[in-house]
């Protein structure tokens, strides 16, 4: 159990990069984290959407610079206390449980990711995660 745990701590470690910050569609936000990361600006809702989000179908995400990261990175995230949900979860997003092949694919582009665990200890890891038992990673 030690030895999980301790597989588990390390399964991902921030480095800090940003590379997660950039590209991959961007980042979807919620109603919540609209008001959220508005009032932290200290901007009203509808210039927030206006100045830092754009619409993909009906659904704001945060815009993204012409070098393709996020809005707010800046050498680190300008919005770290207040950042949405999908930022906070990052890699242990549901889209691995449907194919743990995406935990890999996002690897190859996250240097923090580990790859040389098994399959279903990465499953395991990120159920645990998702689902509130395990440990949290907000860097």
């Amino acid at each position: 159990m030690i030895s999980e745990l301790r597989k588990q701590e390390t399964l991902f470690e921030c480095l800090r990069c940003g590379d997660c910050c950039k590209g991959y569609g961007g980042t979807y936000i919620t109603s919540q984290e609209l008001d959220l990361i508005s009032r932290f600006l200290n901007t009203d809702r509808a210039q927030f959407e206006v100045d830092y989000c754009k619409l993909s179908g009906n659904r704001p995400l945060l815009a993204q610079k012409a070098d393709g990261y996020c809005i707010f990175w800046e050498g680190l995230c300008t919005i770290h206390p207040v950042k949405p949900r999908m930022c906070r979860q990052w890699p242990y997003i549901p889209a691995i449980l449907v194919d743990v092949g995406n935990w890999f694919a996002m690897a190859r582009s996250c240097p923090g990711m580990r790859t040389d665990v098994s399959e279903d200890f990465i499953l395991r890891s990120v159920r645990q995660v998702l689902s509130g038992n395990g440990m949290k990673y907000s860097l």
